[in-house]
């Protein structure tokens, strides 16, 4: 999922911000991949293919390059990517499970440029291993921030919450402060790739407020831990909510600001807007969580970045945006002039298209005010292909305490 990005307004409709998935090949094969990946695909972009993208990138003055896989550390010549992107000026960093990120890797990678470090650690070692269908990968992506911040790096973490490890996140929390994480993102699972064969994972609309609540919680706990003992506020372990989760609720400033700077709060889907995603055959799309199929605006093989950026319906589409494409709760709600729907791919992927979006902290509070909320009944499977998408329907119902 991409990253909440502080843009100023001359940066707004060019890419100043790509997510590049280098390759699908992966050491993990996660049970909740959004992109199923495992195996390289056939036609992955080659070395001087890659590293032309890379200079397009740098001409369209492309500020920051997160890369990600599969693993992108498998990429063979990952080194020499990170290097050629560095010497354009570009900050470069890297999502990974962390699996191999072992202390030759990380120092590799670090002489090259490498940046910063975000490793995905979904809750404790039980809830990860499972989600992460590889036993021992919790602790191998704990060493590997180890081996990152000893090579120098930047070290973050992200996890997705799910109703496996919804009731870990204190735990959680603790585990990647003391692990050095500077900041801690969450995001939601969505129902794409091999998440959707799996709904019962998914949390239910409701649950969405009790993990905000806890969230916001254990924010305000470390927070005032860190003021007791006399730390500037970059020195508060700071947890933010991804783009898939919120909005509006008591906690949103708190959970989408960085202490002590921009206070922040969603104001709609950034997909093309200053940021796109890139797949490892050449594919682009507006933003790298988008599934596959609705939203390629091009390949690279065929037009540049700048034509497929600026010319294709698929990229555009919320630069373009109106409220017309709302429906359901979302078209009445207040804030949807500004929200649209929240998060484009995780309303797609659940309901099938935009503009409705379930897994909102002001509707379940506003439904749980007026004694209801809302579950959600798989009405279509995914197809078992990468970044591939089923659909729900919405069953609203009597609110009942939650765990009910």
């Amino acid at each position: 999922m991409a990253h909440p990005r502080i843009v100023t307004q001359a940066d707004k409709n060019r890419p100043v911000y790509a997510v590049w998935e280098l390759t699908m090949r992966c050491d993990h094969a996660c049970a909740h991949c959004g992109s199923r990946a495992v195996q390289p695909r056939e036609n992955e972009l080659t070395r001087e293919e890659v590293f032309d993208v890379a200079d397009q990138l740098a001409r369209l003055g492309t500020r920051e390059v997160t890369l990600i896989g599969g693993e992108a550390y498998l990429y063979p010549g990952i080194e020499a990517v990170v290097a050629h992107l560095t010497h354009h000026g570009i900050r470069v960093g890297m999502q990974t499970g962390g699996r191999g990120f072992n202390p030759m890797r990380a120092k590799a990678l670090a002489k090259a440029g490498l940046k910063a470090v975000g490793f995905s650690v979904d809750g404790t070692a039980e809830t990860h291993d499972v989600l992460r269908d590889s036993p021992g990968s919790h602790a191998a992506a704990l060493q590997g921030m180890a081996n990152a911040k000893a090579a120098g790096m930047a070290v973050t973490a992200n996890s997705q919450v799910n109703r496996l490890n919804r009731h870990v996140l204190a735990e959680t929390a603790a585990l990647l402060k003391n692990a050095g994480a500077r900041v801690w993102r969450c995001q939601l699972t969505v129902p794409m790739g091999r998440a959707a064969d799996r709904p019962d994972w998914i949390l239910e609309p409701y649950m969405v407020l009790d993990v905000i609540d806890t969230l916001a919680d254990i924010q305000v706990q470390y927070a005032e831990q860190a003021i007791a003992a006399g730390l500037p506020p970059k020195r508060i372990f700071n947890i933010l909510m991804g783009n898939n989760l919120g909005y509006y609720g008591p906690h949103e400033v708190l959970l989408r600001s960085h202490p002590g700077q921009t206070v922040m709060q969603w104001k709609g889907c950034n997909a093309g807007v200053y940021q796109l995603g890139i797949e490892s055959d050449g594919k682009v799309k507006a933003c790298p969580s988008l599934p596959t199929a609705p939203y390629v605006g091009g390949n690279v093989r065929d037009l540049s970045i700048e034509q497929i950026f600026n010319e294709t319906p698929e990229l555009a589409f919320a630069r373009d945006r109106t409220t017309d494409e709302m429906w359901g709760f979302c078209r009445s709600c207040e804030y949807a002039e500004v929200c649209r729907g929240g998060c484009s791919f995780t309303a797609h992927c659940t309901m099938g298209k935009r503009g409705n979006n379930p897994f909102c902290y002001h509707r379940a509070d506003t439904l749980r005010s007026q004694g209801r909320r809302e579950r959600l009944v798989q009405a279509e499977r995914a197809e078992g292909i990468p970044y591939d998408f089923g659909r729900f329907e919405i069953v609203e119902e009597e609110w009942v305490e939650l765990g009910s």
